[in-house]
C-alpha cells in the first residue's frame, strides 16, 4: 500500500509539473504573440504584403497549382479555423518516433503567420505564438485571401519570395501560364527551398514533385495518367 501511495504521489507531482510547464509556455507564447501584434496589426501586414511589385492575386493562378499546394501543404485548409488538430497529432507522433522536431503540422495560416511575423527558429513559444496569430488572421481574413497572402510571402529559393518571382525564375513564365508539370514542381519547393529548387538539385526537386503528385492522386485532384505522364 505504501508503495502504491508513493507511486500515486510521484504521478501527481509529475502531473502538476507538466501543468505548470504548459501554463508557462502558453504564457510565453501569448506574450510573443501580443508583442508581434502590437508592432504590426493584421491589416498592416496585409497592406505590406500587397504592396509587393510582384504580388499575384489568387485569380491569376492556375486551378491545378492551388490544388497542388493544398494537397501537399494543408488538405483541410478550407474547413479548419487556423489550426489542424489532426495534422498536429500526426506531427507529434512522428516527432516522438524520430526523437526530434522533424514535422510541425503547421497549417497554411500558421505558415503565413510565421512568414510575416516570426522567425524560422523552432522554439515552442514561437510555435504557440504562431497558433495565436493564426486564429487572429482567420478572424480577420477570408480563406482565399489567406492562401493568396501565403503564396506571396513564401520562400521558393533563389531569392524568390512570391509565386510570381518563382515562376519567372524557374520557368520564365507568369504563374497563370504554368502547365501541370511546372505547377506541381513549384508547389513542392517551399517545404525546403534550398533542397528542392530545381536549379539547385533537379533530382531532389523531381522526388519532391512525385510527393506532390502522390498527394494529388490520393485526394482525387489528378488522374493516374496525368501523374504518369509528368513523371515519365
Amino acid at each position: 500500500m505504501k508503495f502504491l501511495k508513493f507511486i500515486k504521489n510521484i504521478f501527481l507531482i509529475c502531473l502538476l509539473f507538466a501543468i505548470i510547464t504548459c501554463g508557462l509556455m502558453l504564457y510565453k507564447g501569448y506574450t510573443v504573440y501580443e508583442v508581434a501584434l502590437e508592432e504590426k496589426s493584421i491589416q498592416e501586414m496585409i497592406s505590406q504584403v500587397k504592396e509587393k511589385e510582384s504580388y499575384t492575386k489568387i485569380s491569376e493562378l492556375p486551378e491545378y497549382y492551388k490544388k497542388a499546394v493544398l494537397s501537399v501543404e494543408d488538405r483541410r485548409f478550407y474547413s479548419h479555423n487556423g489550426i489542424d488538430i489532426i495534422s498536429i497529432a500526426r506531427a507529434l507522433k512522428n516527432d516522438i518516433q524520430a526523437g526530434s522536431f522533424v514535422e510541425g503540422g503547421s497549417t497554411i495560416t500558421q505558415q503565413l503567420a510565421k512568414n510575416t511575423y516570426f522567425t524560422q527558429e523552432k522554439k515552442l513559444e514561437r510555435k504557440i505564438a504562431e497558433m495565436f496569430m493564426a486564429f487572429k488572421i482567420e478572424s480577420e481574413c477570408e480563406k482565399d485571401e489567406i492562401l493568396e497572402l501565403y503564396l506571396n510571402t513564401s520562400y521558393f529559393g533563389e531569392g524568390c519570395y512570391t509565386v510570381y518571382d518563382a515562376s519567372k525564375r524557374y520557368f520564365n513564365k507568369e504563374p497563370i501560364d504554368m502547365n501541370l508539370d511546372e505547377a506541381t514542381m513549384l508547389a513542392g519547393i517551399p517545404n525546403a527551398p534550398s533542397v528542392y529548387a530545381p536549379t539547385v538539385n533537379p533530382e531532389l526537386a523531381k522526388q519532391r514533385q512525385r510527393q506532390v503528385l502522390d498527394k494529388m492522386l490520393e485526394y482525387g485532384e489528378i488522374t493516374l495518367e496525368q501523374a504518369q505522364e509528368i513523371m515519365n
